[in-house]
């Protein structure tokens, strides 16, 4: 694993080496062991390059590195996982070189030499972002995998092209030619991270998963082109063939894929474990790795004192039963405090996701004993695991019979009254409906009452922030066209793919990446390989939900390596007591950052907004944390970055 940037002028020019090498000086995290620019004055291009070892530790994977040919260089961040099979191919079919080594990196710049860049990137199963130059056509081509594991910058600041992994990169050659963008700050306060391809600076994007764009020139960016879908002619003949399997021969197809890819995964020349949590998905990973193992697999998790938030009993339990070397770390308040400050440099845009604090610190757990670590991260989305799936199909069925007329008069009578005038009347019920029942949750009510699809009510559930309530200041746009993502599918499968194409991608990949990468490891996700990943979208919804339970076919599969009662249990998630800490260890510093004054001064939120959230969050009425953690989160980027 590595970081990348670059810059291009297309121009002749004396300081692009220079420049690349500030660019990678803040990637160091991303790879310690090695680093390398190649620079070409003459035509204005510099690659920069920071390597994590994983394969071939030796100078043969020094990037960036240089084709056979010598058309082409490339800085490349992420993992080939079946390159093994890519090089036979290229050898039975007599094309590949003479070997200098055994990284990825030189297979796939073998393969791009071949049969070209997109007929590679097809061939491949992977994590991935790199950047090609092409000394031929002097043009630069980005990809990213098809998923969004790893993450890739680009866009035009000061008359210069630039990407990178991360955005400190490009802040290190363009901090005064970067404004915050208003519109992405609506996204972000409404999601808790901000959705590609947007990100928080005008003028520079994230590479939306599964595209390649080439660019000739300052003028001529070109346009993201798809490569993947999951709306290929093969993936619908997929789903009409797998409708007619047994529950048996379902249940085997999934499990043969899993075990395929996480075999590919597993494959290291450095020391590899696995993060555990005792749920479904994680343990179904670590099942199949130690199945594969002749040795015993490192699995690490994190547990909580306050009991509500503590699962490491279960990982526990689980790495008893199928004999692997564990290991666990207990999570305090004071944990948080320390490394909140952190949490600004290590996602360097604002992100507001709590469990960021925990996987941080597993991370760094792991990270003294392995080097690269294996994840059940996808599960929930690819096999419908989220309860929210069935409670939102469930809501829209009750709300879909009611004429819209009616359902606009009753969301207007709920609003005739404010949110706080609600408060005041609720105040008199009993006071352990306040957490169930408040103004604010009656407003919600009222706008799902009036949506005008289960796309729409599923976005206003999945959002904390609501664009109306214009909490950011000088804009009143939004994003509406994540909507069409639900156009002809049913309702379970929409669900699932907006989930996968935003929430995975832009929430949880981010969070696991930078806080893997802070550490200094790899983490990897076998349940994302592509080919799973269509594998999951063919499955007949019988495979999916069962009985109202979630995840039936990988429950199945686990089933083969752990029992049932070590598994089965309540929800919990990989959540935080942040509504406890923001009121108590974190108080101070969130008192500050929430200080009226700065808010005016700052001139991007609205402070009346955030001051009376805040005193009803310290007040007990109602916990409020998560939408003032967005709110601290931005703050505190904000008071590093703005």
């Amino acid at each position: 694993m590595c970081g990348i940037a670059g810059i291009v002028t297309w121009g002749e020019t004396n300081n692009l080496g220079k420049q690349a090498r500030r660019m990678i000086s803040p990637l160091y995290h991303r790879g310690p062991d090695d680093f390398g620019v190649w620079e070409d004055n003459r035509t204005g291009v510099a690659l920069g390059h920071r390597r994590l070892s994983i394969l071939d530790l030796s100078s043969s994977g020094h990037q960036p590195m240089h084709s056979v040919s010598g058309r082409y260089v490339i800085a490349y961040n992420g993992e080939i996982y079946n390159f093994a099979q890519i090089r036979d191919e290229l050898i039975q079919q007599k094309l590949a070189p003479q070997w200098q080594g055994h990284s990825d990196t030189e297979v796939l710049l073998a393969a791009i030499d071949a049969w070209g860049l997109l007929e590679t990137i097809k061939k491949t199963r992977g994590m991935f972002a790199l950047a090609l130059w092409d000394k031929k056509e002097k043009q630069l081509s980005l990809v990213r995998d098809r998923i969004g594991e790893k993450p890739l910058y680009y866009g035009n600041v000061n008359g210069q092209f630039v990407f990178a992994s991360e955005l400190k990169a490009i802040k290190a050659i363009a901090d005064k030619g970067l404004q915050i963008d208003r519109d992405a700050l609506v996204e972000y306060m409404r999601f808790g991270y901000i959705p590609s391809p947007l990100s928080i600076y005008k003028g520079i994007k994230k590479l939306t998963p599964g595209h390649v764009v080439t660019i000739h020139s300052i003028s001529n960016a070109g346009t993201p082109q798809a490569y993947w879908s999951l709306d290929s002619e093969e993936q619908k003949q997929l789903r009409s063939e797998r409708d007619k399997l047994s529950e048996k021969e379902l249940i085997n197809l999934v499990h043969e894929q899993l075990t395929t890819a996480v075999g590919l995964q597993m494959h290291s020349d450095v020391p590899l474990g696995a993060f555990l949590s005792g749920g479904v998905d994680s343990s179904a990973i670590v099942s199949l790795m130690q199945a594969q193992s002749d040795k015993k697999i490192r699995t690490f998790t994190i547990g909580f004192n306050e009991k509500d938030f503590d699962e490491a009993p279960y990982a526990k339990a689980v790495a008893e039963h199928l004999g692997t070397e564990h290991t666990e770390l207990y999570v305090t308040a004071q944990d948080a405090e320390a490394i909140v400050p952190e949490i600004p440099v290590i996602y360097d845009e604002p992100f507001a996701d709590s469990s960021q604090i925990p996987t941080t610190l597993v991370s760094r757990l792991t990270r003294q004993h392995v080097t690269v670590s294996l994840s059940g991260d996808g599960g929930d989305e690819l096999f419908a695991g989220y309860p929210r799936y069935q409670l939102t199909e469930a809501l829209w069925n009750r709300v879909d019979g009611v004429p819209m007329p009616v359902r606009k008069t009753i969301a207007g009578m709920l609003k005739i009254v404010s949110a706080q005038g609600w408060d005041k009347v609720l105040s008199l019920l009993p006071e352990s409906k306040h957490q169930s029942i408040n103004g604010r949750r009656l407003h919600r009510l009222a706008q799902l009452m009036t949506c005008s699809d289960i796309g729409e009510m599923y976005l206003r559930l999945m959002s904390q922030w609501q664009p109306e309530e214009q909490l950011v200041l000088g804009t009143n746009s939004y994003r509406k066209s994540d909507f069409d993502l639900f156009v002809q599918k049913s309702p379970i499968e929409a669900m699932r793919r907006w989930d996968v194409q935003q929430y995975l991608c832009d929430d949880l990949l981010v969070k696991v990446d930078r806080a893997s990468m802070s550490a200094s490891l790899e983490s990897r996700a076998p349940l994302l390989d592509h080919k799973v990943v269509e594998l999951a979208f063919s499955l007949p919804e019988r495979a999916l939900i069962n009985n109202g339970v979630g995840k039936w076919v990988l429950r199945r599969v686990l089933d083969r390596y752990v029992p049932g009662e070590l598994i089965e249990r309540p929800k919990v998630g990989f959540s935080v007591p942040l509504g406890d800490w923001l009121k108590g260890p974190l108080r101070d510093w969130a008192e500050a950052l929430l200080s009226p004054q700065l808010l005016i001064r700052q001139g991007l939120l609205d402070e009346k907004q955030v001051s009376f959230m805040w005193q009803q969050h310290l007040s007990g009425q109602y916990d409020r944390s998560t939408y003032l953690w967005n709110i601290l989160m931005f703050q505190s980027w904000y008071d590093v970055n703005g």
